[in-house]
């Protein structure tokens, strides 16, 4: 196990009937805030009236911000941003799922700043101070409710880049699993999905071998995101399979599961960015199809220890290490198409000779995350293998 630092500032409040003390919360920041969220899903629940409430009891003069969409955009963050500098805002609270949180921690990056926003994502500029963060989530999926990163699309240059910072970490976030119960069936197994990316992110490109705790617990992580998925899927009200996979999600990237593991990487989200940006599909999907693709392309070198993880996982016995990693990879794949998942290009209306064009997308973040073993032909040897 490698030498780290632990240190997540984030307050979870966690439960039912959580939601009215987002007010109280907010409050500690300022008396004037941003409310970030989607399309008008809180709405018609009702939640957007609930928080609205509670952030006016407190005391708290709110503009609002709706609109995000589930890939957000930079020029919707900018919008936001014109709103935070016109009305003087002290506080952002985000009530949605990964898109409006990261959105909001783009707005709260860019509201102080005296360049624009994008430069932090490209890494021309670097973060000096951001807007304080709070939170009400409503999908199980991203982690960014407790972590401090947040990935924003630019629609004109059809980039799809990450921006990651201490200082963006929420200050505090409000899980209530019953604020999930509506979620439809495709976006619950998808938020399944990319939990599950974040895990195998870690436990795919750790060089070190002996970390036993964190193996364990990356293991459970994923055996979780996929019991609880299926009982959200069977009883969408579920309260304790809401919890199970809410909590879950959460704790795949909120910086537990990386510790110890040394230097790390994400290319499977390199390549899925560069679906979402190139043709708009959920993130979760996409990764849907990337996942069996990436580890397929990967099996001569990491054989054995894509093995351990279908023994671990799905219970696979017997055989050599070749055998059984890909009878896991092939799981995967079942696994992701059973709860209702893309596992093809196809199934996302991508055609196969796009493939070059999409690699050369990637290649661009490749460059940035320092991937070095991903070049072109590279890219595309993954892509070959999700068709």
């Amino acid at each position: 196990m490698q030498n780290f630092v632990f240190h997540n500032p984030t307050k979870i409040i966690f439960g039912r009937g959580t939601v009215p003390s987002i007010g109280k919360e907010s409050a500690e920041f300022g008396n004037r805030a941003l409310l970030v969220y989607g399309q008008n899903s809180i709405k018609k629940n009702g939640l957007h009236g609930q928080v609205v409430a509670s952030l006016a009891q407190a005391g708290l003069t709110v503009i609002e911000h709706g609109g995000v969409c589930s890939n957000p955009l930079l020029e919707h963050v900018r919008a936001g941003i014109a709103k935070v500098r016109e009305h003087d805002i002290q506080v952002i609270v985000a009530v949605g799922g990964g898109s409006v949180i990261d959105t909001a921690k783009a707005i709260a990056a860019g509201s102080p700043a005296d360049c624009d926003v994008w430069n932090f994502f490209i890494g021309k500029q670097t973060l000096k101070t951001a807007l304080p963060i709070t939170t009400v989530l409503t999908l199980a999926a991203t982690g960014s409710e407790m972590n401090a990163g947040t990935v924003i699309t630019n629609e004109a240059s059809k980039g799809k880049f990450a921006l990651s910072h201490r200082l963006l970490y929420p200050k505090v976030s409000i899980l209530d699993p019953e604020q999930t119960f509506t979620v439809p069936p495709s976006y619950t197994a998808y938020g399944a999905v990319d939990a599950i990316a974040h895990v195998l992110e870690f436990y795919m490109t750790t060089t070190d071998e002996d970390v036993p705790v964190q193996a364990e617990l990356m293991e459970g992580l994923i055996r979780n995101a996929m019991q609880s998925c299926e009982r959200c899927l069977a009883d969408p009200c579920d309260y304790g399979g809401r919890s199970a996979l809410m909590w879950t999600a959460t704790l795949a990237l909120n910086g537990l599961t990386g510790a110890g593991l040394g230097q790390t990487a994400f290319p499977m989200h390199m390549i899925e960015h560069s679906l979402s940006a190139l043709y708009n599909v959920a993130h979760g999907a996409g990764l849907a199809v990337v996942i069996p693709g990436w580890l397929r392309w990967r099996l001569p070198q990491d054989a054995a220890r894509i093995a351990r993880l279908g023994r671990s996982v799905f219970n696979l016995v017997g055989g050599t290490d070749a055998e059984r990693a890909e009878q896991t990879i092939l799981a995967f794949r079942n696994w992701f198409s059973k709860v209702g998942s893309p596992v093809t290009l196809a199934e996302l209306n991508i055609p196969a000779s796009d493939t070059s064009q999409i690699a050369a997308n990637a290649l661009t973040l490749a460059r940035l995350w320092r991937l070095d073993a991903y070049s072109q032909e590279n890219i595309e040897a993954v892509l070959s293998l999700c068709q």
